[in-house]
């Protein structure tokens, strides 16, 4: 990490580290079920991003994880401020300055990632009405643009085939301005 190199004297005072690396996203949730310690819930927590509902699973594998442990309280401190950051990171808009303790709190904890889930469920059914109703009226759209087209080559037709203005406007149910338009667009084409 040192460039250039130190002085030969100075090597022997250079850390000589080695790293296990652990991925904690290469791990599938039912493995990090086999492995029932702290940190396979901690992963199993991170890796729970798809919805609140897996979260929740998530966070009560730890909860019952720190339980059978024989320094639970510990843990549970460490572990409690942890997932309060995890779930600020999340943006999760939850009440959690009364939360101290998973064990203790944990249902106060699933009551607020329950509510999340209800408001996320809700925003998507929001978002699908809202997708629903622009398509709907896209399609409205270009169906009303094809009706208009077809009516347009209607008139045009009667116009070719010898109909009088009078006559095309009765049979088209059109007003005069609107055949005068049609035979002003005909023109520039």
């Amino acid at each position: 990490m040192i460039q250039p190199e130190p002085p030969s004297f100075l090597r022997v005072y250079q850390p000589q580290l080695r790293y296990y690396l652990v991925d904690e996203g290469a791990y599938t949730d039912e493995e990090l079920g086999l492995t029932p310690t702290p940190l396979s819930a901690l992963f199993s927590v991170e890796n729970a991003g798809d919805s609140w509902a897996t979260l929740q699973r998530a966070v009560d594998r730890v909860v019952a994880i720190i339980q059978a442990d024989p320094n639970k309280e510990r843990i549970d401190r460490v572990i409690t401020r942890w997932i309060k950051r995890h779930l600020n990171r999340l943006s999760a808009e939850v009440n959690l300055e009364q939360l101290n303790s998973l064990i203790e709190d944990k249902d106060m904890l699933a009551e607020n990632l329950e509510n999340l889930v209800k408001k996320e469920r809700l925003q998507g059914i929001e978002q699908g009405i809202q997708q629903g109703m622009q398509q709907g009226y896209q399609k409205a759209q270009a169906e009303v643009e094809a009706a208009e087209k077809r009516m347009i080559r209607t008139v045009i037709n009667m116009l070719q085939a010898g109909l009088s203005d009078d006559q095309v406007v009765a049979i088209a149910d059109i007003t005069p301005e609107e055949l005068k338009a049609i035979k002003a667009q005909q023109s520039q084409h």
